[in-house]
């Protein structure tokens, strides 16, 4: 953000946030996506004071809205603030603390004392002061190095992968396009980056793990769709491990019962995630996803109940 200059003192980035040595009494955190709410997560359970300020109606906002709204009432119970619909004004750094000033839902300012400020808003390209414009490398409005399908810029011979040149800014992503571009300079190439089943995963408590559509996409994509959810509470090994919190679920296309989009709240939803981005991979359906037999007790039984409950037949609830 403009308006919040980052200093790694009181302000932080990301980066600070992860090199403090203690916990401070109160943390304002600007913006509710993934690293917003995975910081929220750490630095309330070490005891501090977590206020946050979301621009969109709500938290994680990304992802589907029936799991958006589940995290932010799970965040509440645990004290934290949670301000959406707002708008972050100001940060006044003193010599104790910040005096920050946002602007809330119903457009009235309010100011809140806390010890720092984390701006968690987001990244943008570094692809400024890299010569690019020398060798006439293309980039967007934005600053990404435009590219192929084959991770490919407009110079002979040179290629971009990672953040610097857009999609999703993941890790995961990143390391697969490295992957599939070296393939290609190697004359090994064998298939192309699937931007449309790139897992997206939030490492907080409970975990948040999604791949494809969200129902509110699926629909506004003109799918006739089913929704299976399956809760956690009715597989025993989350029972047993005190972690029954949150579901499984799955948006299925009526005609052909492709899986449209997997999202999963609760233990292990980042491991778990990886069985449908495989089953999308290879163009499972449901069905398949379902009569696979999955090992009990584990986890990975609300996988399958996942995808009875798209077809209306969950058994364990």
């Amino acid at each position: 953000l403009p308006v919040l200059k980052i200093d790694e003192d009181r302000i932080w980035s990301s980066t600070g946030a992860l090199m403090q040595t203690k916990a401070p009494d109160s943390l304002f955190i600007v913006g509710a996506g993934a690293i917003g709410m995975e910081f929220a997560d750490v630095y309330e359970s070490f005891g501090t004071k977590v206020t946050i300020v979301e621009g969109m109606d709500t938290i994680l906002p990304l992802e589907d809205a029936e799991v958006s709204k589940f995290m932010q009432r799970t965040y509440k119970k645990r004290g934290m603030d949670i301000h959406t619909g707002a708008f972050f004004q100001s940060a006044d750094v003193q010599k104790d603390g910040v005096t920050v000033t946002f602007k809330d839902k119903k457009g009235e300012l309010q100011t809140v004392d806390v010890s720092y400020v984390l701006s968690a808003v987001g990244r943008v390209p570094n692809s400024e002061d890299l010569g690019l414009e020398h060798v006439g490398v293309k980039v967007d409005e934005r600053g990404f190095i435009v590219v192929d399908d084959q991770l490919r810029t407009n110079v002979p011979g040179v290629y971009a992968i990672g953040d610097v040149a857009g999609h999703q800014l993941l890790a995961h992503k990143a390391s697969h396009e490295g992957i599939v571009c070296v393939e290609y300079i190697a004359g090994q190439g064998h298939g192309t980056v699937d931007y449309e089943n790139v897992p997206n995963c939030t490492y907080c408590h409970p975990e948040v793990a999604s791949v494809g559509l969200t129902e509110e996409q699926a629909k506004a994509a003109g799918h006739d769709i089913e929704v299976g959810k399956f809760p956690w509470v009715g597989i025993g090994r989350a029972v047993a491990s005190g972690h029954s919190e949150g579901f499984v679920k799955i948006i299925r296309d009526k005609q052909y019962s492709e899986i449209l989009g997997a999202h999963i709240v609760g233990p292990h939803a980042t491991e778990l995630i990886a069985e449908f981005v495989v089953g999308r991979h290879l163009e499972a359906t449901v069905e398949e996803m379902e009569k696979a037999m999955h090992p009990h007790p584990t986890l990975s039984e609300g996988v399958s109940e996942g995808a009875l409950a798209a077809l209306g037949r969950a058994i364990h609830i």
